[in-house]
């Protein structure tokens, strides 16, 4: 079973694509109360009320603890390394921030291999999601982690995303 925690970028992310819906591939997937807001506040993605999410709120003062996340990234990893789940970000330091606190991560790109992984993609749509994520969005993703992906999906490499 994959417990995830998202912050705002993935499911900001799949949106520009129309792959949101992709987010539940996960078995249980939180957002925290500060990354709802977030969205809310920059213009809720269409297709996010229909995300089946549970919300939780993280105290105020662990929100103002860490300067080097803003505090939707904060909330995201603190209720991930509590709840024992998988995070799901593209923000650069939040992801090394989780790997510093042995949190497992995986963003938007991860989500897709998920996905084919379950299922929910055949190879070819999982390949295109990918190039679509580095050419069609906000997201800045190197060729490298685009290529790694593609190689996960068609098997050229024996690492997969994986859940707890």
């Amino acid at each position: 079973m994959i417990v995830a925690v998202a912050d705002a970028g993935p499911i900001i992310h799949l949106a520009e694509v129309d792959a949101m819906a992709l987010l539940d591939t996960v078995d249980e997937l939180i957002l925290p109360e500060t990354v709802r807001s977030e969205l809310r506040a920059g213009g809720v993605p269409e297709g996010f009320a229909d995300l089946t999410v549970e919300a939780v709120s993280v105290d105020e003062a662990v929100l103002q603890s860490r300067t080097d996340l803003d505090e939707g990234e904060t909330a995201a990893l603190t209720v991930a390394r509590n709840r024992d789940a998988v995070l799901l970000t593209d923000d650069l330091a939040a992801r090394e921030a989780a790997k510093a606190s042995d949190v497992e991560v995986h963003g938007s790109i991860g989500v897709v291999a998920l996905a084919f992984g379950r299922e929910r993609l055949r190879e070819e749509q999982a390949v295109d999601l990918m190039r679509s994520l580095q050419t069609e969005t906000s997201l800045f993703v190197t060729e490298a982690v685009v290529e790694h992906g593609i190689e996960l999906i068609r098997g050229d490499n024996d690492g997969s995303p994986s859940g707890r």
